[in-house]
């Protein structure tokens, strides 16, 4: 099974990149987020791999961290949750987003990504409640410095570099995602925004 993968950055697209490793290329399927922070075409990157194997295919995904790898691992060991509903969830949420939403129980956040029905995200909280805690954030001890104030729209931020990764000119990226912000709201999951921004981008 391949576990990993160490090369350069053939093609990015949608849902999936292709990773050249000495002359041979790699589809490996990978979350939005994860595709959105993927090195320029021509850049070296490693990717954590998971490898399904089904009856008519051999599927690779990509992870650029462990965690990321870990919560797949748990979301695809819920019934009825595939591989492809797994790198969804994982689109829709950064990942300490997700696990916090898995520990709190929130089950109207979950429902917000696009894809995910109320049954399917009562099913996520009742079986991995527990689980997500235990993957939680550990808080800050006592006297410790604060973390950093965010920028000022973070989703933006990651919408516009996730549209110029895919090759758009950046006035272009920028403009659709603020149009997707309109339409959606900040708060709306990550995929949710970037489904808006490529409808955006589509009639232009």
């Amino acid at each position: 099974m391949i576990a990993a993968l160490s090369g350069t950055v053939a093609e990015k697209n949608l849902d999936h990149a292709v990773i050249d490793v000495q002359g041979v290329g790699y589809r490996v399927h990978l979350s939005l987020l994860a595709l959105s922070r993927l090195p320029e075409a021509g850049q070296r990157v490693q990717l954590r791999i998971r490898t399904v194997v089904r009856e008519d295919a051999l599927d690779l995904y990509g992870f650029l961290a462990r965690k990321e790898e870990e919560l797949f691992e748990l979301l695809t060991s819920v019934s009825h949750v595939g591989p492809k509903m797994g790198l969804a969830v994982l689109s829709g949420l950064e990942v300490e987003a997700l696990i916090a939403a898995l520990a709190a129980g929130e089950v109207g956040r979950l429902t917000k990504i696009h894809g995910v029905g109320k049954k399917t995200a009562e099913r996520l909280v009742l079986e991995l409640r527990e689980k997500a805690k235990k993957l939680g954030i550990v808080p800050a001890a006592a006297g410790s410095k604060p973390a950093p104030a965010p920028s000022k729209s973070p989703a933006r931020d990651d919408l516009v570099s996730a549209l110029v990764n895919l090759g758009y000119k950046p006035v272009q990226a920028e403009k659709a995602a603020e149009s997707a912000l309109e339409r959606a709201g900040e708060e709306a999951p990550f995929e949710g925004l970037f489904r808006e921004a490529m409808k955006a981008l589509r009639a232009t």
